[in-house]
C-alpha cells in the first residue's frame, strides 16, 4: 500500500482547495499529522476538520468493489481502514473538533459547491457565537 501513489486523492482534495481559495475561505494546516487521522483540511479558530475519503480506500457504499486479486487481504485491509476511520472521528469529537468527511466522488462540480457551502456555514456560525460571548464594554457601544 505505501507504493500506491495517492495522485487521484491529491488531485481531488486540491479541488476542494482551489474551491475554498476562490470562495477567500482559508484553511490552518493541510494534511496536519498533529491531529489523530491527519485530517486533509484543519480550521484550527473554527474546530472543524475535514476528510476527502476515497471510493476505494474507505469502501464507498456506492462505488467500492473488493478486487479478484488477494479479496481476502483486501477485505482485510479496507475493513481495518474503517474502523481507524470510526476511531478517528470519535478522538477527534471527544477533543471536541467538528469531524466533516465527504466522500471523493461528492466532490465534482455540484457536490463541490455544497461541501464549499457546508464549510462556510460552519465557519459563520462559529465566529456568530464566539462573538455573541465576548463582552462588549459601554465604551465600546458608547464609543
Amino acid at each position: 500500500m505505501a507504493r500506491v501513489p495517492a495522485s487521484g486523492a491529491r488531485s481531488t482534495e486540491g479541488r476542494l482547495r482551489a474551491a475554498l481559495r476562490a470562495r477567500g475561505i482559508r484553511w490552518t494546516r493541510a494534511n496536519d499529522a498533529r491531529l489523530p487521522g491527519s485530517p486533509d483540511l484543519t480550521f484550527s479558530a473554527a474546530r472543524l476538520v475535514v476528510f476527502v475519503d476515497g471510493c476505494f480506500w474507505h469502501a464507498c457504499p456506492l462505488h467500492y468493489r473488493t478486487p479478484r486479486t488477494n479479496a481476502r487481504r483486501w477485505r482485510s485491509k479496507i475493513a481495518a481502514n474503517r474502523r481507524r476511520d470510526v476511531r478517528v472521528v470519535m478522538l477527534l469529537a471527544s477533543r471536541g473538533w467538528t469531524v466533516l468527511r465527504v466522500w471523493e466522488h461528492e466532490l465534482p462540480e455540484d457536490g463541490l459547491y455544497r461541501v464549499v457551502e457546508i464549510i462556510a456555514d460552519h465557519l459563520h456560525s462559529r465566529r456568530r457565537r464566539e462573538a455573541s460571548k465576548k463582552v462588549v464594554h459601554r465604551s465600546e457601544v458608547m464609543g
